[in-house]
């Protein structure tokens, strides 16, 4: 459509207006704002211990605190190689009023892989816990790099009194020993203080509250600079999302690790934002997850597909085990019909398909919690963030009519820029004619008459077929319609005739009889001449991500290889 700004100007299905204004706000404001209003509130419980936002901010001053004794202060980098333990908020917090940036780095990398963002960061302190499958990777990073400190913490320490003792005698092969050097200190050591250090100023719309890195589908990982307005402000349209919010007790099941941009904005900052609690879990287990529902009852559970596929199969799960949740939002991977459905007639619960990335602080636009939700789109843009199409070969001009083009958004949230990467932004984003910076998102897709949005595929993911070009996730949404199909993922290999073939690998029900070849069969019959696949491949599993999703990247190398 021509102007699909003007769908979402007189028919918005999101409470409030779309082209609302946020005022700058800095993350602390944020945080302080929340935990000065009710600091006796429950902010987090972690597996039965509970932190309010009082004792929450106490720590964050203490961390922040600590790292000025250390000679640590504003436009540092300091990082976090964290799973969900309390650690990660104190932490969190503590650095933003230091005035230095956080910088997320996911619990499986390896010691190469945290190396080079460690390098790339210029990354000088370094958050972990004394867990074996952290400690002994940031000890072979303080070696091989030029970080000066690690901070350890204990997970034992976290816990109330009897999962403490529990984890001290029974799980000892889980913890690694901390080394004695001047260079490792100890959390408790760092936030021995009183914790009444000043805060700098902090300027939201210019300072770095957090590096974020995102590898995309292809190259070297790029660290996305989020300011303190970019955060706030994409933590304060979420929360604009919610229909009842200021209603009703907002409790959110934590289980989306925190290092993952999703994470940080819908469950941490955007729970902080509206005073809510959450539920926090190390990492995502169905049987650990559902305990936590029917011991604290959370009103929402944002997820990845996989995740509530996980959930629904779980052995000894009852529908009454989701009765206290409301609204599930769903990101990361598209969500299949079949799974929606299923999950919600089983759970009660509405899940909302949404969409965004690490350069827009995490979220972009999203089906309305109510009214109209419509199954395969990413919805409508949230408030105050603008959506076009433009043409996948050049930016600078509109999609041909008709034709389904690269999406582009503009906004609060979107990023300052790529982290020592010029060359990156001069490609990443485009200015219009009115002097509007728009994040190209690599995203095809189309906008139809109510200003709802369709993803078509990943520019980086289209398969050239002898000049035809494929979009996997057609294909994949084809394989879905199947019965016996639980997860689908289809890449393209090289071919010596059409230069690519597209090759599908799925993973089925239990119990489900049918075999690659007679899937391929099915499937081509349903497609056209230039998308039938060479294969559909039958796996145990397939490659997913540290948040669950699918990964086409991985499977490609995975393949590849063999």
């Amino acid at each position: 459509m021509t102007d699909p700004e003007h769908a979402w100007r007189t028919a918005y299905r999101h409470p409030g207006a779309w082209d609302q204004v946020f005022p700058p706000m800095s993350m602390v404001e944020l945080f302080e704002n929340s935990a000065r209003s009710h600091p006796d509130a429950p902010l987090l419980d972690f597996l039965g211990r509970r932190y309010s936002y009082g004792e929450t901010m106490d720590g964050a001053n203490r961390v922040a605190c600590g790292l000025k004794e250390l000679g640590y202060g504003p436009g540092d980098r300091i990082g976090l190689f964290l799973p969900n333990v309390p650690h990660y908020v104190a932490a969190y917090y503590g650095i933003l009023k230091l005035g230095a940036t956080v910088v997320n780095f996911s619990p499986l990398y390896t010691v190469d892989e945290l190396s080079a963002q460690v390098a790339d960061s210029g990354t000088r302190l370094l958050f972990t816990i004394s867990a074996s499958a952290l400690l002994p990777t940031a000890l072979a990073v303080l070696e091989k790099s030029h970080l000066e400190r690690l901070v350890v913490g204990s997970v034992a320490g976290a816990l109330p009194p009897a999962k403490s003792l529990f984890y001290r005698l029974f799980r000892g092969k889980e913890v690694a020993q901390r080394p004695h050097d001047q260079r490792i200190v100890a959390f408790s050591r760092l936030i021995a203080n009183e914790g009444l250090c000043e805060t700098p100023a902090i300027d939201p719309e210019k300072d770095l509250a957090l590096i974020q890195y995102t590898g995309g589908t292809t190259g070297t990982p790029k660290g996305a600079m989020l300011t303190h307005q970019n955060l706030s402000a994409n933590a304060r349209q979420v929360a604009l999302l919610d229909p009842e919010m200021g209603r009703t007790t907002d409790r959110i099941l934590g289980v989306l690790p925190f290092f993952h941009v999703f994470a940080n904005t819908c469950v941490l900052n955007r729970t902080v934002a509206t005073g809510g609690e959450i539920v926090m879990l190390p990492r995502f287990n169905a049987k650990q997850a559902l305990a936590e529902l029917r011991r604290t009852r959370p009103r929402s559970l944002p997820g990845v597909p996989t995740m509530y596929q996980a959930l629904l199969d779980a052995p000894g799960m009852k529908p009454g085990d989701f009765s206290s949740l409301r609204f599930c939002i769903s990101g990361g991977a598209p969500l299949s019909q079949q799974l929606k459905e299923s999950w919600e007639s089983i759970t009660g619960a509405r899940v909302i398909e949404g969409y965004g990335l690490s350069e827009s602080s995490g979220v972009v636009s999203t089906n309305p919690y109510a009214g109209l939700n419509k199954p395969g789109t990413i919805g409508q843009p949230i408030a105050g963030t603008r959506v076009r199409l433009v043409d996948k070969e050049d930016p600078t001009r509109p999609p041909p009519e008709g034709e389904p083009g690269e999406i582009v958004a503009a906004g609060p949230q979107i990023m300052k820029g790529y982290w020592n990467r010029p060359d990156a932004d001069a490609t990443i984003f485009v200015v219009d004619a009115e002097g509007t910076r728009w994040l190209r998102t690599g995203d095809v897709g189309t906008i139809d008459e109510d200003g709802y949005i369709r993803i078509v595929d990943r520019l980086k993911d289209m398969i050239a077929v002898g000049g035809f070009k494929v979009f996997p996730s057609q294909i994949e949404a084809v394989l879905y319609r199947h019965p016996e199909v639980k997860e689908a993922l289809v890449i393209g290999l090289p071919d010596a005739y059409h230069g690519e073939l597209p090759h599908a690998y799925v993973t089925l029900d239990d119990g489900a009889t049918v075999s690659g070849p007679e899937l391929c069969l099915w499937l081509n019959g349903q497609l056209g001449k230039h998308e039938r696949v060479a294969e559909v491949v039958v796996r145990d599993n397939l490659p997913k991500t540290m948040i669950g999703k699918l990964s086409r990247k991985d499977l490609l190398k995975e393949v590849s290889a063999t």
